[in-house]
Protein backbone atom coordinates (compact mmCIF):
# COMPACT_ATOMS: atom_id res chain seq x y z
CA UNK A 1 0.00 0.00 0.00
CA UNK A 2 1.33 3.44 -0.96
CA UNK A 3 1.57 6.25 1.57
CA UNK A 4 -1.01 9.03 1.31
CA UNK A 5 -0.65 12.45 2.91
CA UNK A 6 -3.19 13.83 5.36
CA UNK A 7 -3.83 16.86 3.16
CA UNK A 8 -4.88 14.55 0.32
CA UNK A 9 -7.34 12.79 2.61
CA UNK A 10 -9.05 16.06 3.48
CA UNK A 11 -9.12 17.10 -0.19
CA UNK A 12 -10.53 13.85 -1.60
CA UNK A 13 -12.85 12.89 1.32
CA UNK A 14 -13.14 9.29 0.15
CA UNK A 15 -13.72 6.17 2.21
CA UNK A 16 -10.69 4.02 1.46
CA UNK A 17 -7.96 1.88 3.00
CA UNK A 18 -4.91 4.07 3.62
CA UNK A 19 -1.34 4.10 4.91
CA UNK A 20 -0.10 7.26 6.60
CA UNK A 21 3.04 8.31 8.46
CA UNK A 22 2.76 11.07 11.04
CA UNK A 23 3.61 12.40 14.49
CA UNK A 24 1.34 12.16 17.49
CA UNK A 25 0.02 15.52 18.68
CA UNK A 26 -2.30 14.16 21.41
CA UNK A 27 -3.34 10.73 22.69
CA UNK A 28 -6.59 10.21 24.64
CA UNK A 29 -6.66 6.61 25.81
CA UNK A 30 -9.72 4.98 27.40
CA UNK A 31 -10.43 1.44 28.62
CA UNK A 32 -11.63 -0.05 25.32
CA UNK A 33 -10.50 2.48 22.72
CA UNK A 34 -8.53 5.69 22.21
CA UNK A 35 -7.99 8.69 19.95
CA UNK A 36 -4.73 9.83 18.39
CA UNK A 37 -4.52 13.29 16.89
CA UNK A 38 -1.73 13.11 14.34
CA UNK A 39 -0.09 15.44 11.85
CA UNK A 40 2.25 14.58 8.98
CA UNK A 41 3.28 18.14 8.12
CA UNK A 42 1.27 18.34 4.91
CA UNK A 43 -1.47 20.50 6.44
CA UNK A 44 -2.05 22.57 9.55
CA UNK A 45 -5.13 20.44 10.31
CA UNK A 46 -4.65 17.41 12.57
CA UNK A 47 -6.20 14.05 11.72
CA UNK A 48 -8.09 11.97 14.28
CA UNK A 49 -7.26 8.26 14.40
CA UNK A 50 -9.49 5.89 16.37
CA UNK A 51 -7.86 2.73 17.75
CA UNK A 52 -9.44 0.00 19.90
CA UNK A 53 -8.60 -3.09 21.92
CA UNK A 54 -8.93 -5.40 18.91
CA UNK A 55 -5.39 -4.29 18.03
CA UNK A 56 -2.76 -6.63 19.46
CA UNK A 57 -0.64 -3.72 20.74
CA UNK A 58 -3.56 -1.70 22.14
CA UNK A 59 -1.92 -1.26 25.58
CA UNK A 60 1.31 -0.08 23.95
CA UNK A 61 -0.50 2.43 21.70
CA UNK A 62 -2.42 3.85 24.65
CA UNK A 63 0.92 4.83 26.20
CA UNK A 64 2.29 6.62 23.09
CA UNK A 65 3.49 10.06 24.12
CA UNK A 66 3.24 13.39 22.29
CA UNK A 67 5.89 13.64 19.56
CA UNK A 68 6.09 9.92 18.76
CA UNK A 69 6.33 9.13 15.03
CA UNK A 70 3.96 6.41 13.81
CA UNK A 71 2.93 4.31 10.85
CA UNK A 72 -0.85 3.91 10.65
CA UNK A 73 -2.96 1.69 8.45
CA UNK A 74 -6.70 1.93 8.52
CA UNK A 75 -9.94 2.89 6.85
CA UNK A 76 -11.12 6.43 6.22
CA UNK A 77 -14.56 7.03 7.71
CA UNK A 78 -16.47 10.16 6.66
CA UNK A 79 -17.87 12.15 9.61
CA UNK A 80 -19.74 15.13 8.11
CA UNK A 81 -21.70 15.61 11.34
CA UNK A 82 -18.50 16.14 13.37
CA UNK A 83 -16.00 19.01 13.46
CA UNK A 84 -13.65 17.07 11.17
CA UNK A 85 -15.02 15.76 7.87
CA UNK A 86 -13.34 12.38 8.35
CA UNK A 87 -11.30 10.16 10.66
CA UNK A 88 -9.33 6.93 10.39
CA UNK A 89 -10.29 3.71 12.10
CA UNK A 90 -6.94 2.04 12.60
CA UNK A 91 -6.18 -1.57 11.73
CA UNK A 92 -2.49 -1.14 12.60
CA UNK A 93 -0.52 1.45 14.58
CA UNK A 94 3.26 1.03 14.80
CA UNK A 95 5.73 3.30 16.58
CA UNK A 96 8.62 4.42 14.36
CA UNK A 97 10.39 6.77 16.76
CA UNK A 98 9.83 7.18 20.49
CA UNK A 99 9.70 10.58 22.22
CA UNK A 100 10.54 11.02 25.93
CA UNK A 101 8.42 12.88 28.45
CA UNK A 102 10.73 15.92 28.44
CA UNK A 103 9.80 16.78 24.82
CA UNK A 104 9.44 20.60 25.02
CA UNK A 105 6.45 20.89 22.65
CA UNK A 106 3.49 19.70 24.70
CA UNK A 107 -0.23 20.18 23.84
CA UNK A 108 -0.62 23.47 25.67
CA UNK A 109 -0.22 27.18 24.88
CA UNK A 110 3.50 28.05 24.74
CA UNK A 111 4.75 31.63 24.71
CA UNK A 112 6.50 32.76 21.53
CA UNK A 113 9.52 33.77 23.63
CA UNK A 114 9.84 30.20 24.89
CA UNK A 115 9.45 28.80 21.38
CA UNK A 116 12.27 31.04 20.09
CA UNK A 117 14.57 29.18 22.49
CA UNK A 118 13.61 25.91 20.79
CA UNK A 119 13.41 27.26 17.26
CA UNK A 120 14.42 23.87 15.85
CA UNK A 121 11.23 22.37 17.32
CA UNK A 122 8.70 25.21 17.10
CA UNK A 123 7.55 24.29 13.58
CA UNK A 124 5.77 21.36 15.28
CA UNK A 125 3.28 23.73 16.89
CA UNK A 126 0.06 24.71 15.13
CA UNK A 127 1.03 28.38 15.07
CA UNK A 128 4.43 27.98 13.43
CA UNK A 129 3.19 25.22 11.19
CA UNK A 130 0.78 27.84 9.84
CA UNK A 131 3.32 30.70 9.73
CA UNK A 132 5.95 28.78 7.81
CA UNK A 133 3.42 27.23 5.45
CA UNK A 134 2.18 30.78 4.69
CA UNK A 135 5.81 31.77 4.14
CA UNK A 136 6.21 28.97 1.60
CA UNK A 137 2.98 29.87 -0.22
CA UNK A 138 3.91 33.57 -0.22
CA UNK A 139 7.30 32.77 -1.79
CA UNK A 140 5.50 30.89 -4.54
CA UNK A 141 3.14 33.84 -4.98
CA UNK A 142 6.07 36.22 -5.45
CA UNK A 143 7.67 34.03 -8.09
CA UNK A 144 4.34 33.46 -9.83
CA UNK A 145 3.61 37.18 -10.05
CA UNK A 146 6.91 37.98 -11.73
CA UNK A 147 7.19 34.82 -13.84
CA UNK A 148 3.67 35.26 -15.22
CA UNK A 149 4.70 38.74 -16.40
CA UNK A 150 7.93 37.74 -18.09
CA UNK A 151 10.44 38.93 -15.49
CA UNK A 152 13.84 37.24 -15.38
CA UNK A 153 14.79 35.75 -12.00
CA UNK A 154 18.39 36.78 -11.34
CA UNK A 155 20.60 35.17 -8.70
CA UNK A 156 22.70 38.12 -7.57
CA UNK A 157 25.86 37.38 -5.56
CA UNK A 158 25.93 37.10 -1.78
CA UNK A 159 29.64 37.96 -1.75
CA UNK A 160 30.28 41.40 -3.18
CA UNK A 161 32.59 44.40 -3.25
CA UNK A 162 29.74 46.73 -4.21
CA UNK A 163 28.74 49.22 -1.51
CA UNK A 164 24.99 49.74 -2.03
CA UNK A 165 23.67 50.33 1.49
CA UNK A 166 26.85 51.70 3.08
CA UNK A 167 29.83 49.55 4.11
CA UNK A 168 29.21 50.37 7.77
CA UNK A 169 26.02 48.27 7.50
CA UNK A 170 27.63 45.34 5.68
CA UNK A 171 29.33 42.26 7.10
CA UNK A 172 32.99 41.99 6.13
CA UNK A 173 34.38 38.63 5.07
CA UNK A 174 37.98 37.47 4.92
CA UNK A 175 40.19 34.37 4.78
CA UNK A 176 43.03 36.20 6.55
CA UNK A 177 44.32 34.90 9.89
CA UNK A 178 42.73 37.30 12.37
CA UNK A 179 45.54 36.58 14.87
CA UNK A 180 48.26 37.35 12.34
CA UNK A 181 46.97 39.95 9.90
CA UNK A 182 49.25 41.08 7.05
CA UNK A 183 49.77 44.83 7.20
CA UNK A 184 50.73 47.47 4.65
CA UNK A 185 53.57 49.93 5.28
CA UNK A 186 51.13 52.40 6.81
CA UNK A 187 49.81 49.79 9.27
CA UNK A 188 46.51 49.01 7.57
CA UNK A 189 45.27 45.50 6.78
CA UNK A 190 46.71 44.34 3.45
CA UNK A 191 43.64 42.97 1.70
CA UNK A 192 45.70 42.24 -1.42
CA UNK A 193 46.74 39.10 0.49
CA UNK A 194 43.09 38.09 0.97
CA UNK A 195 41.28 35.52 -1.17
CA UNK A 196 39.70 38.09 -3.51
CA UNK A 197 42.62 40.51 -3.37
CA UNK A 198 40.44 43.25 -1.89
CA UNK A 199 37.95 43.98 0.90
CA UNK A 200 34.78 41.94 0.39
CA UNK A 201 31.34 42.02 2.02
CA UNK A 202 28.22 39.92 2.38
CA UNK A 203 25.54 41.64 0.37
CA UNK A 204 23.07 44.09 1.85
CA UNK A 205 21.13 44.33 -1.43
CA UNK A 206 21.08 42.77 -4.87
CA UNK A 207 19.98 46.03 -6.46
CA UNK A 208 23.15 47.18 -8.22
CA UNK A 209 23.75 43.81 -9.83
CA UNK A 210 20.05 43.59 -10.68
CA UNK A 211 20.16 46.88 -12.52
CA UNK A 212 22.83 45.55 -14.88
CA UNK A 213 20.52 42.69 -15.87
CA UNK A 214 17.54 45.04 -16.25
CA UNK A 215 19.57 46.84 -18.90
CA UNK A 216 19.69 43.59 -20.87
CA UNK A 217 16.39 41.84 -20.07
CA UNK A 218 14.10 44.80 -19.34
CA UNK A 219 12.31 43.40 -16.29
CA UNK A 220 14.10 41.31 -13.66
CA UNK A 221 13.77 40.44 -10.00
CA UNK A 222 15.96 39.04 -7.27
CA UNK A 223 14.65 37.14 -4.28
CA UNK A 224 17.12 35.92 -1.74
CA UNK A 225 18.92 36.46 1.57
CA UNK A 226 20.54 39.77 2.49
CA UNK A 227 22.52 40.82 5.52
CA UNK A 228 22.92 43.99 7.58
CA UNK A 229 25.10 44.68 10.62
CA UNK A 230 22.61 47.08 12.19
CA UNK A 231 22.68 46.62 15.98
CA UNK A 232 18.94 46.96 16.38
CA UNK A 233 16.81 45.01 18.83
CA UNK A 234 13.40 46.11 17.59
CA UNK A 235 10.63 43.71 16.60
CA UNK A 236 11.05 44.60 12.92
CA UNK A 237 14.82 44.29 12.39
CA UNK A 238 17.03 41.26 11.81
CA UNK A 239 20.62 40.85 10.64
CA UNK A 240 19.71 38.20 8.09
CA UNK A 241 16.51 38.47 6.08
CA UNK A 242 15.14 37.87 2.61
CA UNK A 243 14.51 40.60 0.07
CA UNK A 244 12.39 40.86 -3.05
CA UNK A 245 14.02 43.36 -5.42
CA UNK A 246 12.62 43.94 -8.94
CA UNK A 247 14.27 46.31 -11.41
CA UNK A 248 12.42 47.55 -14.48
CA UNK A 249 13.88 49.32 -17.52
CA UNK A 250 11.80 52.04 -19.22
CA UNK A 251 9.79 52.53 -16.03
CA UNK A 252 9.35 55.80 -14.13
CA UNK A 253 8.13 56.43 -10.59
CA UNK A 254 4.44 56.31 -11.52
CA UNK A 255 4.90 53.01 -13.31
CA UNK A 256 6.84 51.68 -10.33
CA UNK A 257 3.94 52.39 -7.98
CA UNK A 258 1.55 50.65 -10.36
CA UNK A 259 3.70 47.51 -10.16
CA UNK A 260 4.11 47.67 -6.37
CA UNK A 261 0.35 47.92 -5.86
CA UNK A 262 -0.46 45.18 -8.35
CA UNK A 263 2.19 42.84 -6.94
CA UNK A 264 1.13 43.24 -3.30
CA UNK A 265 -2.54 42.64 -4.13
CA UNK A 266 -1.61 39.62 -6.25
CA UNK A 267 0.53 38.03 -3.52
CA UNK A 268 -2.07 38.58 -0.80
CA UNK A 269 -4.84 37.16 -3.01
CA UNK A 270 -2.77 34.08 -3.85
CA UNK A 271 -1.94 33.39 -0.19
CA UNK A 272 -5.55 33.82 0.92
CA UNK A 273 -6.66 31.39 -1.77
CA UNK A 274 -3.92 28.78 -1.27
CA UNK A 275 -3.40 28.88 2.51
CA UNK A 276 -6.98 29.19 3.71
CA UNK A 277 -6.67 27.00 6.81
CA UNK A 278 -3.47 28.74 7.86
CA UNK A 279 -4.94 32.22 7.39
CA UNK A 280 -8.02 31.11 9.35
CA UNK A 281 -5.81 29.94 12.23
CA UNK A 282 -3.89 33.25 12.28
CA UNK A 283 -7.15 35.19 12.09
CA UNK A 284 -8.46 33.27 15.12
CA UNK A 285 -5.38 33.04 17.33
CA UNK A 286 -2.87 35.71 16.21
CA UNK A 287 -4.67 38.82 14.92
CA UNK A 288 -8.43 39.11 15.14
CA UNK A 289 -9.66 40.69 11.93
CA UNK A 290 -6.63 39.55 9.89
CA UNK A 291 -8.72 38.41 6.92
CA UNK A 292 -10.66 41.67 6.90
CA UNK A 293 -7.38 43.62 6.96
CA UNK A 294 -5.98 41.65 4.03
CA UNK A 295 -9.19 41.90 2.03
CA UNK A 296 -9.18 45.67 2.58
CA UNK A 297 -5.71 45.85 1.01
CA UNK A 298 -6.88 43.87 -2.01
CA UNK A 299 -9.88 46.14 -2.49
CA UNK A 300 -8.18 49.48 -1.76
CA UNK A 301 -6.98 52.06 -4.23
CA UNK A 302 -3.58 53.09 -2.90
CA UNK A 303 -3.27 56.83 -2.26
CA UNK A 304 -0.27 58.70 -3.73
CA UNK A 305 0.99 61.78 -1.89
CA UNK A 306 4.31 63.61 -1.65
CA UNK A 307 6.45 63.70 1.48
CA UNK A 308 5.97 67.47 1.60
CA UNK A 309 2.17 67.14 1.56
CA UNK A 310 2.31 64.42 4.21
CA UNK A 311 4.21 66.75 6.51
CA UNK A 312 1.63 69.46 5.78
CA UNK A 313 -1.13 67.11 6.93
CA UNK A 314 0.78 66.07 10.04
CA UNK A 315 1.50 69.67 11.08
CA UNK A 316 -2.13 70.69 10.54
CA UNK A 317 -3.52 67.72 12.47
CA UNK A 318 -3.27 69.33 15.94
CA UNK A 319 -1.84 66.03 17.21
CA UNK A 320 0.74 65.92 19.98
CA UNK A 321 3.70 64.20 18.36
CA UNK A 322 6.56 62.50 20.14
CA UNK A 323 8.66 63.34 17.08
CA UNK A 324 7.75 66.59 15.36
CA UNK A 325 7.20 66.20 11.60
CA UNK A 326 9.82 67.90 9.43
CA UNK A 327 10.13 68.62 5.72
CA UNK A 328 13.80 67.59 5.88
CA UNK A 329 13.50 64.35 7.85
CA UNK A 330 12.09 60.84 7.75
CA UNK A 331 8.60 60.26 9.11
CA UNK A 332 8.15 58.31 12.33
CA UNK A 333 5.97 55.26 13.06
CA UNK A 334 3.36 57.48 14.71
CA UNK A 335 3.20 59.57 11.54
CA UNK A 336 2.75 56.46 9.38
CA UNK A 337 -0.13 55.30 11.57
CA UNK A 338 -1.83 58.71 11.33
CA UNK A 339 -1.49 58.86 7.54
CA UNK A 340 -2.86 55.35 6.92
CA UNK A 341 -5.74 56.08 9.33
CA UNK A 342 -6.36 59.45 7.65
CA UNK A 343 -6.68 57.86 4.21
CA UNK A 344 -8.14 54.62 5.57
CA UNK A 345 -5.80 52.45 3.54
CA UNK A 346 -2.33 52.04 2.01
CA UNK A 347 -0.41 55.19 1.06
CA UNK A 348 2.48 55.77 -1.34
CA UNK A 349 4.65 58.61 0.01
CA UNK A 350 6.73 60.08 -2.82
CA UNK A 351 9.46 62.63 -3.51
CA UNK A 352 11.58 62.46 -0.38
CA UNK A 353 14.27 64.91 0.75
CA UNK A 354 17.39 63.89 -1.14
CA UNK A 355 19.64 64.36 1.91
CA UNK A 356 18.09 61.35 3.68
CA UNK A 357 17.98 59.03 0.66
CA UNK A 358 20.52 56.93 -1.25
CA UNK A 359 22.96 58.14 -3.89
CA UNK A 360 21.46 56.18 -6.81
CA UNK A 361 17.99 57.78 -6.63
CA UNK A 362 16.72 60.14 -9.34
CA UNK A 363 17.17 63.80 -8.36
CA UNK A 364 13.99 65.80 -9.04
CA UNK A 365 14.02 69.15 -10.91
CA UNK A 366 13.74 71.03 -7.60
CA UNK A 367 17.20 69.64 -6.68
CA UNK A 368 15.86 69.16 -3.12
CA UNK A 369 14.01 65.88 -3.44
CA UNK A 370 14.47 62.53 -5.13
CA UNK A 371 11.96 60.37 -7.01
CA UNK A 372 11.70 57.87 -4.16
CA UNK A 373 8.62 56.16 -2.77
CA UNK A 374 7.74 54.30 0.42
CA UNK A 375 4.56 52.28 0.72
CA UNK A 376 3.01 52.44 4.18
CA UNK A 377 0.11 50.17 5.07
CA UNK A 378 -2.36 50.09 7.97
CA UNK A 379 -1.19 48.29 11.13
CA UNK A 380 2.38 47.82 9.89
CA UNK A 381 3.85 51.02 8.49
CA UNK A 382 6.48 50.81 5.75
CA UNK A 383 6.27 47.66 3.65
CA UNK A 384 8.12 48.61 0.45
CA UNK A 385 10.70 51.18 -0.54
CA UNK A 386 11.79 52.08 -4.05
CA UNK A 387 12.79 54.78 -6.46
CA UNK A 388 13.34 55.82 -10.00
CA UNK A 389 17.08 55.42 -10.48
CA UNK A 390 19.24 58.33 -11.60
CA UNK A 391 19.88 57.63 -15.29
CA UNK A 392 22.05 60.70 -16.00
CA UNK A 393 25.71 59.82 -15.55
CA UNK A 394 26.88 63.35 -14.72
CA UNK A 395 24.20 63.82 -12.06
CA UNK A 396 24.91 60.39 -10.60
CA UNK A 397 28.65 61.08 -10.41
CA UNK A 398 27.98 64.38 -8.68
CA UNK A 399 25.77 62.65 -6.10
CA UNK A 400 28.41 60.00 -5.50
CA UNK A 401 31.04 62.65 -4.93
CA UNK A 402 28.70 64.56 -2.64
CA UNK A 403 28.09 61.44 -0.51
CA UNK A 404 31.67 60.10 -0.69
CA UNK A 405 30.74 56.97 -2.62
CA UNK A 406 33.80 55.42 -4.29
CA UNK A 407 33.49 55.59 -8.08
CA UNK A 408 36.29 53.06 -8.46
CA UNK A 409 34.44 50.32 -6.55
CA UNK A 410 31.27 50.59 -8.66
CA UNK A 411 32.67 51.73 -12.00
CA UNK A 412 31.20 48.58 -13.60
CA UNK A 413 27.78 49.69 -12.39
CA UNK A 414 28.19 53.09 -14.03
CA UNK A 415 28.40 51.34 -17.40
CA UNK A 416 24.60 50.97 -17.13
CA UNK A 417 24.50 54.73 -17.68
CA UNK A 418 27.37 54.92 -20.19
CA UNK A 419 26.09 52.29 -22.61
CA UNK A 420 22.46 52.70 -23.62
CA UNK A 421 21.14 53.96 -20.32
CA UNK A 422 17.45 54.69 -19.89
CA UNK A 423 14.83 55.65 -17.33
CA UNK A 424 14.49 52.74 -14.93
CA UNK A 425 13.12 52.02 -11.48
CA UNK A 426 13.06 49.38 -8.78
CA UNK A 427 11.93 48.62 -5.26
CA UNK A 428 12.73 46.37 -2.34
CA UNK A 429 10.42 44.56 0.03
CA UNK A 430 11.60 42.66 3.07
CA UNK A 431 10.02 39.22 2.83
CA UNK A 432 9.75 38.84 6.60
CA UNK A 433 7.87 42.15 6.84
CA UNK A 434 5.42 40.71 4.32
CA UNK A 435 5.05 37.49 6.33
CA UNK A 436 4.40 39.52 9.47
CA UNK A 437 1.64 41.36 7.65
CA UNK A 438 0.12 38.18 6.20
CA UNK A 439 0.06 36.36 9.55
CA UNK A 440 -0.36 39.12 12.14
CA UNK A 441 2.88 38.00 13.80
CA UNK A 442 4.37 41.05 15.54
CA UNK A 443 8.03 40.01 15.86
CA UNK A 444 10.31 39.39 12.89
CA UNK A 445 12.01 36.63 14.91
CA UNK A 446 8.83 34.62 14.46
CA UNK A 447 8.64 35.11 10.69
CA UNK A 448 11.93 33.42 9.79
CA UNK A 449 12.90 29.85 10.74
CA UNK A 450 16.20 30.60 12.50
CA UNK A 451 16.44 34.33 13.30
CA UNK A 452 19.80 36.11 13.33
CA UNK A 453 19.64 39.18 15.56
CA UNK A 454 22.16 40.96 17.84
CA UNK A 455 23.63 38.50 20.38
CA UNK A 456 21.58 35.70 18.81
CA UNK A 457 23.17 33.28 16.36
CA UNK A 458 22.01 29.98 17.78
CA UNK A 459 21.95 26.86 15.59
Amino acid sequence: MRRIKVKQLFETKQEQEVLIFAWVRTNRAQAQFGFLNVNDGSTVTNLQVVYDNTLSNFEEISKFRVGVSVEIKGKVILTPQAKQPLEIHATSVVMLGDCPEDFPIQPKRHTREFLRDVAHLRARTNLFNAVFRIRSVAAMAVHKYFQDRGYLYVHTPLITTADCEGSDQMFKITTLDMNNLPLTEDGKVDFSKDLFGKQAFITGSGQLHGETFAMAFGDIYTFGPTFRTENSNTQTHANEFWMIEPEMAFCDLEGLMDIEEEMLKSVISYVMENAKAEIDLCDQFVEKGLKEKLNNIINSKFVRISHHDVVDLLLKSNQKWEVMPSYEDDIAKEHERYITDYFNGPVFITNWPKDIKAWYMKVNPDNKTVAAVDLVVPHAGELMGGSQREEKLDVLLARMKELNVSQEEVDWYLDTRRYGGCVHSGFGMGFERLIMYLTGIENIRDAIPFPRTPKNCKY
